[in-house]
């Protein structure tokens, strides 16, 4: 079955009303048919839902359609993106272990494992995604997972995935890739031979900027890395939080399995249904948004190289880019509708920020609406100069959020901030 196809058609067998759309299951909690069956459900004798903090019909949808698209063995949705990754992250690491991550990520990526899982015991170490040979040096017992992003918010960078993939398994180190920006309909990081795929559903899934949510898919038998795997000891012995379950004994995905028991259940950053609802609609047309966002934004990408005003665009799919081998090798079909690039300085890119008339001037990404930030005073702020410079973001860089608009209007509007 194509993508296109399974957007539309997988996870929803009709209920009794044979609505055509997935309805829409606004409940906190499902009765249970009798005590036994009560008592079977929360011993997983028998799958069903309990209560939406843990499962719920609309995200059950939600969730086998991202996890169909990703080709991937299951999925779990979480209240935002930074609730998937964060999870993703505690789900692995406990006090006194590390991750090693991209150089280069999004704000609020770089925040949580700069600074907030610190309080958590966790260390972050940081390496340069095209130089996949600095992790060896990095790499330890304690080392619990590899985490990077498929193209990187706002530096517009691709990985060497082969390389990264290639040692990570050499130690057997798990591998988590932030897909928001590619989407699976550019990326697949299964097929390339990454362990968990990580989504901001906020950003292209819904598509019109409607609804917080995230997402994390694990890829098929990922349980072959884990089983046995003293890094990942608490997956192989059993769980006193859950009668002493084990989650590499069962015939069920265990990574996203251990995020919905002890996760969600503890920590709770699950998605409402009404959202997972939006998401479903987003997904049953995201092949052509990405494909309308992709072809927009490297014609855009090509007027900026063209313009004297601006020192450097970055996006992959220009020849002139330092990662075009890298997206001719492991993106497909596009590359996205972000796209960023540098002018003078600071103060230069404020007053372009100001002049542009059809994008807005949002933190966020993936909508049907052109949008435009300057990361230095807004998503990276916090960032020291220094900082800013180790993460891609120069001070008179601007991040650009292709939308669905004319790429033509987008253009003028451009050209008039450029010059005016």
């Amino acid at each position: 079955m194509k993508d296109q196809t399974k957007l539309l058609h997988v996870g929803y067998e009709k209920d009794t009303q044979r609505t055509m759309e997935v309805p829409i299951y606004q409940s906190t909690a499902y009765e249970f048919k009798n005590a036994k069956h009560a008592a079977n459900l929360f011993e997983l004798k028998e799958l069903g839902n309990i209560y939406t903090r843990l499962m719920n019909p609309t995200t059950d949808v939600f969730e086998k359609r991202f996890a169909a698209l990703e080709g991937g063995a299951a999925a779990i949705a979480t209240a935002s993106g930074m609730a998937a990754i964060f999870n993703t992250i505690a789900n692995v690491a406990e006090a006194g272990d590390n991750i090693i991550c991209a150089s280069k990520l999004y704000g609020g990526t770089v925040t949580l494992t700069g600074h907030t899982i610190k309080r958590f015991g966790i260390e972050a170490r940081y390496f340069d995604v095209h130089k996949p040979e600095e992790l060896e040096a990095l790499i330890d017992e304690k080392t619990k997972l590899i985490l990077f992003e498929s193209i990187t918010n706002p530096s517009i960078d691709v990985p060497d995935f082969e390389g990264i993939v290639k040692i990570a398994d050499k130690h057997g180190i798990l591998t988590a890739v932030d897909n928001t920006v590619a989407t699976p309909i550019h990326c697949k990081p299964f097929e390339l031979g990454c362990d968990i795929s990580i989504h901001s559903a906020s950003k292209y899934t819904t598509g019109q900027g409607l609804a917080i949510g995230g997402i994390i898919v694990e890829r098929n038998n990922i349980i072959d890395k884990i089983k046995g795997n003293p890094r990942y000891y608490h997956f192989n012995e059993p769980d006193a939080s859950y009668h002493g379950l084990v989650y590499t004994d069962l015939p069920l995905p265990p990574f996203t399995l251990r995020v919905r028991l002890a996760l969600l259940r503890d920590l709770g950053a699950a998605p409402s249904p009404f959202n997972s609802w939006l998401f479903i609609q987003g997904l049953e047309h995201l092949p052509l948004r990405m494909k309308q966002h992709s072809q927009s934004a490297l014609q855009i990408a090509r007027f900026l190289e063209s313009h004297p005003k601006v020192k450097k665009v970055n996006y992959p799919g220009l020849e002139s880019d330092v990662n075009y081998p890298y997206a001719q090798k492991y993106i497909k079909g596009g590359c996205s509708g972000l796209l960023s690039f540098e002018v003078e300085s600071y103060d230069e890119a404020l007053k372009i920020l100001d002049k542009t008339e059809l994008f807005s001037l949002v933190v966020n990404i993936g909508d049907s609406k052109s949008i435009i930030t300057h990361p230095a005073s807004t998503t990276h702020q916090q960032l020291s100069h220094e900082e800013l410079i180790a993460a891609g973001v120069p001070e008179g860089l601007i991040r650009l959020s292709i939308g669905l608009e004319d790429p033509e209007d987008l253009i003028a509007d451009l050209k008039t901030a450029l010059e005016g």
